[in-house]
């Protein structure tokens, strides 16, 4: 007979972390993200793009070409313009090549429009989700008539055809600053899906046993929102935060492609691949780095987003 004698433990003991009967703790967001293979490259390629578009000036002047420099040594005239040499004109001088006729130096021109797409996708993206969360939450939260206008006002926004009144309104304002514009553009048009989104949290959760206590102590509903319902939504809203990226770098492509967005010389992933389109027989390097550079940002937002959607909102609003 043998007997075992265990250490004692006393209420406020917890079993050790991994031992026999001990619950499973969660990992940490971050590290479910890092832990899969398909998320992971996602993060970096998106942080690497990032990265070029907040360096895209340094990486130009190390290219040794300005985005608006014409190169008339790198192109044949006696062959249309056509660039000098195989693969498009890729060489020590230009390492993605250059434009067809005008000589433009093509890493200058990918690396500055990535920086324009970026920069619209995100600032557009802010605009859609201060707007819908905001939005969201009075109409979750105050329900009645303030819920009513703006359940409206949210259907009424999506009724609208927003890729042609995108298109009129980009056509009819001429004299603006184009970048501006079309973050406001695509922002004003945006905001509904995530308004629905958040307006359904803020209904599941103002009446949960925390709000109630909060609202017994005497907090109001300013206190309330922002310490009791926005942390809670928070996830939600982060996920569908990613999901917007690659739809708004989409948005301002196909707006450039359709000659209503940036304009030259500033130049734009869609831009260029509209202009590519008359090339891509003869050089089909023009319309390959463009498109690549949009498949890749889109391709990686989309596998990140939907990542942080499962980690973050597992539920993924279903009851």
């Amino acid at each position: 007979m043998s007997i075992v004698i265990t250490p004692a433990t006393g209420p406020g003991d917890a079993p050790a972390a991994g031992g026999p009967g001990s619950p499973a703790l969660p990992d940490a967001p971050w590290r479910r993200l890092w832990g899969d293979r398909g998320s992971r490259t996602a993060l970096i390629a998106a942080a690497l793009l990032i990265l070029v578009a907040l360096t895209a000036p340094l990486l130009s002047r190390l290219g040794g070409w300005s985005p608006t420099a014409f190169d008339a040594d790198a192109i044949d005239p006696y062959l249309g313009g056509l660039p000098h040499g195989a693969l498009g004109g890729i060489s020590a001088e230009h390492w993605l090549g250059v434009e067809p006729v005008t000589g433009r130096d093509l890493f200058a021109r990918v690396v500055h429009g990535a920086q324009v797409s970026l920069l619209i996708a995100f600032a557009a993206t802010a605009i859609v989700v201060v707007t819908g969360t905001a939005a969201g939450i009075a109409a979750g939260y105050f329900g009645g008539r303030v819920d009513t206008v703006l359940s409206r006002l949210m259907d009424l926004t999506m009724s609208f055809p927003s890729l042609i009144f995108m298109i009129a309104m980009m056509s009819v304002a001429q004299d603006v600053n184009r970048v501006v514009l079309m973050t406001v553009v695509i922002g004003v048009f945006g905001w509904p899906g995530i308004a629905r989104v958040v307006r359904a949290e803020t209904l599941s959760l103002r009446h949960r046993e925390f709000v109630e206590a909060a609202r017994a102590c005497g907090s109001g509903p300013w206190r309330i929102l922002t310490r009791q319902v926005l942390p809670n939504i928070s996830g939600p809203v982060i996920a569908y935060t990613t999901l917007l990226i690659p739809g708004m770098i989409s948005t301002e492509a196909a707006l450039s492609f359709l000659g209503v967005g940036v304009r030259p010389p500033t130049p734009s992933w869609g831009q260029m691949i509209a202009e590519a389109v008359a090339y891509y027989e003869t050089d089909p390097m023009y319309f390959i780095v463009p498109s690549v550079f949009l498949f890749v940002a889109v391709l990686a937002f989309t596998v990140l987003g939907d990542a942080l959607r499962d980690i973050l909102d597992p539920q993924g609003g279903r009851p």
